[in-house]
């Protein structure tokens, strides 16, 4: 129980500093879900993102448009900009960087397959 205790603490400070980092950069990710996978040592993260600087994740992205139009930047590979419906796969590693395009708000559903214990999100340096 305590350990239980211990790693839901660890987790929740990992959380914590995650979104208020993205705070000071203007991000707002919303948490909507995180298992564990079949696969030992890797879960999957799924999070809507509001805003996104350059950045990249330990593992791959699968990127749906909620709202609005964002046009992404890639490493690497020419920008593409996408409508409410759209999706778009981020290879992991890739440095890149979504922006509101639009006039009205832009939002994303953002599905990550990451190795457990990796920080979600790298700066781009």
């Amino acid at each position: 129980m305590l350990m239980r205790i211990g790693a839901t603490v660890l987790i929740a400070t990992g959380v914590l500093t995650l979104h208020a980092t993205q705070a000071q950069q203007g991000v707002k990710r919303t948490d909507l879900q995180q298992h564990d996978l079949s696969i030992p040592g890797r879960e999957v993260v799924q999070v809507r993102v509001d805003i996104a600087p350059d950045h990249s994740h330990p593992g791959e992205e699968i990127v749906y448009v909620i709202e609005g139009t964002l046009a992404y930047r890639l490493e690497g590979k020419p920008p593409v900009t996408l409508k409410a419906g759209e999706v778009l796969f981020i290879p992991a590693g890739t440095v890149h960087s979504a922006r509101n395009v639009g006039s009205v708000n832009a939002a994303e559903l953002a599905t990550y397959i990451v190795e457990k214990g990796k920080p979600l999100v790298k700066p781009a340096k």
